[in-house]
């Protein structure tokens, strides 16, 4: 279960990355048509549909790699027992914070699908289809919290501590920035 959770974790920044590749693609082509005087007036929404797909299938890498922002000054201050309850503490809350997003992100989207809204855009496309990265990627963030929950109530350490503390040991503190 583990590699399998690993590799998913990982395919989520992959796509999150091809979609940022697409929005420069897009971006560098809408200007270069501009300039032949093509209207490209649709691109400003899928590029939207991009961002939001490329922010939300790569939050459960970011989350799991340590590429959250986390204010640990409590944490870093504390003894390890009362850090570890802390860390519990906050990885329960964020379980249930983004459980209730990816439920009603979902529902939402399901929504959308039933009754067939349309984008208002330039482009009519079902909305739902732009609305299933939000959905699949808000799930994609609670599996990865919980992952990290189970893993520290069985006294482990939290993935995304030991990636910056490898990161920080390879001389890498260019995410600290």
């Amino acid at each position: 279960m583990r590699r399998f959770l690993d590799r998913l974790y990982y395919a989520c920044g992959a796509i999150g990355a091809v979609f940022v590749a697409l929005i420069c693609v897009l971006m560098v082509a809408q200007s270069v048509l501009r300039e032949l005087g093509v209207r490209t007036g649709a691109v400003n929404d899928v590029v939207a549909w991009f961002c939001a797909a490329a922010s939300f299938f790569a939050m459960a890498h970011a989350f799991k790699h340590g590429d959250f922002v986390r204010v640990t000054l409590l944490l870093e201050s504390v003894s390890p027992k009362v850090r570890r309850v802390l860390e519990i503490a906050c990885l329960f809350i964020g379980a249930v914070a983004v459980g209730y997003l990816a439920y009603w992100a979902n529902r939402f989207t399901y929504d959308s699908w039933r009754f067939n809204e349309v984008a208002q855009g330039l482009l009519p496309l079902p909305i739902w289809i732009p609305q299933a990265s939000f959905a699949l990627g808000s799930i994609l963030l609670f599996v990865a919290i919980v992952d990290e929950l189970i893993i520290v109530l069985r006294g482990g350490r939290p993935t995304f501590v030991v990636a910056v503390e490898e990161r920080h040991a390879h001389g890498d503190f260019s995410s600290d920035v």
